[in-house]
């Protein structure tokens, strides 16, 4: 399967704000966005005004690097949005939000959403007991999402869970550390994901 395989930090550097997608590295002052707040390249320090395209350009981009999806993935989920009833834009954000890795995430047992996609892949993770490889995989209300038994006594695990222990756990969801499991109460509403995306512009965008 493709994925992006460059420099994670330059993808920040680029959308001019922290998108967290190093974990831990993304707090200290070890921040790339920290040392060089400017676009990546050679003309990176040249401040150009954005067209209207452009803007909303970057919205979408910044969107698919946060939940680290690709072009064809990111369209696909915008078209079941479109479908869903309701407004798209927050449609499309709740899709992406219900994703197995993104649940995994949100929930502390990895710290960043890179990691928790591979926690994913290499078969650490129960779907109501189940075991599913997919990160991409939709969750829904009532879900219960646990780290295998094996998996637990793993010493990543035992610094993932310490190091995010103080992080907050949306209210949509649940989450056990002691016992490794996080619950989906239900689904989220737009209020409920903290991300700084004007959905807005992706929806307009698409929409040419």
């Amino acid at each position: 399967m493709a994925r992006y395989r460059g420099a994670v930090c330059r993808m920040c550097r680029r959308e001019g704000e922290k998108l967290f997608l190093k974990g831990d590295r993304c707090y200290t002052g070890k921040c790339a966005i920290d040392k060089r707040p400017y676009a990546p390249g050679q003309h990176g320090q040249r401040r150009s005004k954005l067209s209207e395209y452009g803007v909303q350009l970057r919205e979408k981009q910044k969107t698919k690097r946060i939940y680290g999806v690709l072009e064809t993935q990111f369209r696909n989920y915008f078209e079941a949005a479109e479908k869903k009833s309701g407004i798209t834009g927050e449609n499309l954000l709740v899709l992406l939000e219900l994703r197995l890795d993104n649940v995994v995430y949100r929930g502390s047992l990895g710290r960043s959403r890179t990691e928790a996609r591979q926690v994913v892949r290499h078969n650490h993770i129960l779907v109501n007991g189940k075991k599913v490889n997919i990160p991409s995989y939709s969750v829904k209300a009532g879900d219960v999402i646990t780290l295998k038994e094996k998996s637990t006594g793993i010493q990543r695990f035992k610094d993932v869970i310490e190091t995010t222990s103080s992080r907050t756990t949306p209210e949509w969801l649940e989450a056990d550390l002691e016992n490794s499991t996080i619950k989906v109460l239900d689904i989220p509403t737009r209020e409920q994901i903290d991300l700084t995306v004007q959905e807005t512009l992706i929806v307009e965008l698409y929409s040419k």
